[in-house]
């Protein structure tokens, strides 16, 4: 009997690209996450009834009424993204979950830069896409308001610079709550891969604490003044409403100013040390 040698056949497993990955990532933070898309649509909706109460009570300027709608909204992705930086990575090593997704092929930089896209891409998209339809919405009851009182709608519609204010929201939204605002965010992933529990206390403690010795070595509020506008987007001089939220679209100076200023690119210096600093610490903490 002759011996035929057998052909032993290796599948070699399928390359997944880093894109992909990439993509698969946010996918699941979106999953898991639903406050992201749903905090934003709840406000939406009860701005839209709100408004269309008013229009039969007691109709306001629209103009206006449209920057406060955009303002409530970035506002409630605002506080959505800072709860969500602060919980992101500590949570999946309160439930364990952390032994689950590390076993798959995705790297901790995969993870934690997927993580940071949430506030520093996705909200700030979420956020233009929401609002816009939400003021376009007012402006569509607005019209109709007024078409059923028999009133002219020509001065709404030749007056009301909608293009101009999306433009300007688009910017505002993608450098100033995705640029300006990620050193923010990088810090509060870092609290979340560190801290084992009150995450927030250890984000806003240590910033106390240096204003406060600051304050008392020196007798200076540089710090404080530094965090303030930092927070609030008003460091290049723009308005800031009562809410600490800044009311111009556009910063002084123009885009083009602002986006070579040394404060924009510190801050994304240290939001990139920041994040590598919770890539690190991701890659060697364990299950709470």
């Amino acid at each position: 009997m002759t011996d035929f040698p057998v052909e032993s056949h290796v599948v070699a497993p399928p390359v997944i690209s880093v894109l992909r990955r990439m993509y698969w990532s946010v996918r699941r933070e979106l999953w898991e996450s639903r406050s992201i898309y749903l905090a934003p649509l709840l406000v939406a909706g009860v701005l839209l009834l709100a408004f269309l109460i008013s229009e039969f009570v007691k109709p306001h300027e629209i103009g206006k009424t449209l920057e406060l709608a955009a303002l409530a909204i970035m506002g409630t992705t605002f506080i959505v993204a800072i709860f969500y930086c602060l919980d992101a990575l500590n949570s999946e090593r309160r439930d364990r979950s952390i032994l689950f997704w590390k076993s798959l092929p995705v790297s901790d930089l995969t993870t934690v830069l997927s993580k940071a896209s949430i506030p520093l891409l996705v909200l700030p998209l979420l956020t233009f896409a929401i609002t816009i339809v939400t003021q376009w919405i007012m402006v569509l009851m607005n019209t109709a308001v007024l078409l059923s009182r028999g009133q002219s709608v020509t001065a709404l519609w030749s007056h009301l610079p909608l293009f101009d204010m999306s433009l300007g929201l688009l910017f505002h939204l993608l450098v100033i709550h995705g640029f300006w605002f990620a050193p923010i965010f990088g810090w509060l992933l870092l609290v979340s891969a560190w801290a084992r529990r009150g995450a927030f206390l250890w984000a806003a403690l240590p910033l106390f604490a240096i204003g406060i010795v600051e304050r008392i070595a020196f007798n200076t509020s540089h710090f404080a003044g530094m965090l303030a506008n930092r927070i609030s987007g008003g460091a290049q001089g723009a308005p800031v409403s009562a809410s600490g939220m800044s009311m111009d679209l556009m910063p002084v100076g123009g885009p083009f100013h602002f986006l070579v200023s040394p404060g924009l690119w510190i801050g994304l210096a240290l939001a990139a040390v920041f994040l590598g600093a919770a890539v690190r610490l991701r890659r060697k903490r364990e299950p709470i």
